[in-house]
């Protein structure tokens, strides 16, 4: 359970931070980016994993590089179905989800050492 907490924390921090540091990236408030990091989360445990193996092909070939892209789509869902959250184009939703990727990434590990604690 403390994971799952942990994992939508770290989400919604990054797309708060990732919001404040990119133009293209807006989030009308804090609420909307707790929202928005719960979305994120469930997109990333339920589609994600469909998404990755339909276009295993495509990465393989790419030499992995697909994968930004199908990182960029859950992304760009979670915007779709979360209000007050927008993406404005392709090339900022890529590197917005790869800095939202690696802001959660350390967040979660620091979160997660610090409940461990």
């Amino acid at each position: 359970m403390t994971t799952i907490v942990i994992t939508w924390i770290a989400n919604s921090l990054a797309i708060y931070a990732v919001a404040y540091l990119m133009r293209g990236v807006d989030v009308a408030s804090f609420r909307d980016a707790l929202l928005a990091g719960a979305l994120l989360s469930i997109v990333n445990a339920l589609v994600k994993p469909i998404v990755v193996v339909l276009t295993l092909p495509l990465t393989i070939v790419t030499l992995g590089l697909f994968y930004f892209v199908v990182t960029a789509f859950c992304l760009w869902l979670t915007a779709q179905l979360a209000p007050g959250f927008m993406l404005h184009g392709f090339l900022t939703t890529i590197v917005a989800s790869i800095l939202i990727s690696i802001i959660s990434a350390v967040l979660h590990s620091a979160l997660k050492r610090v409940a461990d604690a």
